[in-house]
């Protein structure tokens, strides 16, 4: 997935079990890896986006899961969250391959637009398959995967019967039970500072984890200036442009991580004020950060409030 992962357990184990976890950790992400990859040219997923048939073709049962939660939210967001966004983000520079980041001209945009669209990747649970409906439509899960990591590892470590652990892929986090002094799992959530990158991100609001997953999102981890415009890596796929607001970070508070992960990513395209409309209204634990200058506008919905500190 082109990042890191932990595990923090609220109790010793034995050194047998610990063994046990990390070699079925190690083969659980090595699995996804393969799956759902985009760096990896030999993948399930790049073998799927360079076919040219419109055919079916068999899905791992992992790629058909993840495929069909994207495909709701997606749906779900007036398609703000969109997983064939890929060649656009490509397009303007920010893909695993290194290209000049400028501003593309707006022909180039339209034709990449024309193949872009979560409707053109339909999903066959039943028959185990799945299929595009345009030739050179491209699917990147990378707003969503790493959420799906984190639950097939929190999976691994329900089954052997960890009860208190923090699992974390990439800044997506998922808890169970207390740490080892009895108390939530707390997971501090940065705030998105003008004009750097993520590393130099300020702490805001502490969120408390009681057997939920929590993901996050923002404009400043990846972007590039033109002109003296700034260019978000997030990437709006209704307009083929990044997106135009300040910059933000998104937090969702959900059931699981693949879950708060797409979610995070289609609440930031949407925006501080359309983002945080659809989230009320649809009962999404969610805190929109929006920076201007030196100030922070804070965010919460009705249903983040309860896990907040403080």
């Amino acid at each position: 997935m082109g990042t890191r992962y932990a595990v923090q357990l609220a109790a010793p184990i034995d050194d047998g079990l610990r063994a046990e976890l990390a070699e079925l950790i190690e083969l659980e992400l090595a699995a996804i890896n393969r799956a759902m990859s985009t760096y990896d040219p030999r993948s399930e997923l790049s073998e799927f986006n360079r076919r040219q048939d419109l055919g079916w073709v068999p899905a791992s049962r992992g790629l058909l899961e993840v495929l069909d939660s994207a495909t709701r939210i997606s749906a779900s967001s007036e398609g703000a969250f969109d997983v064939t966004v890929g060649p656009l983000v490509d397009l303007w520079g920010f893909g695993p391959q290194y290209r000049t980041r400028r501003v593309p001209d707006d022909a180039a945009i339209e034709q990449v637009r024309n193949s872009v669209g979560y409707q053109h990747v339909q999903t066959d649970s039943s028959a185990g398959a799945i299929r595009k409906t345009l030739r050179h439509t491209q699917v990147d899960l990378s707003a969503i995967a790493k959420g799906y990591g984190v639950d097939r590892v929190a999976m691994i470590l329900d089954r052997l019967g960890v009860d208190g652990y923090l699992v974390e892929i990439g800044g997506e986090f998922r808890a169970r039970g207390t740490t080892a002094a009895g108390r939530p799992w707390r997971v501090a959530i940065a705030q998105p500072v003008e004009g750097r990158r993520s590393h130099g991100k300020t702490v805001g609001e502490t969120v408390v984890l009681e057997n939920r997953a929590i993901a996050t999102s923002g404009t400043t981890i990846d972007f590039f200036e033109q002109d003296g415009r700034h260019y978000s890596h997030s990437i709006d796929p209704r307009t083929g442009r990044p997106v135009e607001h300040p910059p933000m970070a998104v937090s969702v508070v959900a059931d699981t991580a693949m879950e708060a992960d797409g979610w995070a990513t289609a609440l930031l395209v949407l925006g501080p004020e359309r983002g945080y409309s659809l989230a009320q209204a649809r009962g999404l634990a969610a805190l929109l950060v929006t920076a201007s200058g030196p100030e922070f506008d804070v965010r919460v919905t009705d249903g983040l409030r309860a896990h907040l500190i403080g």
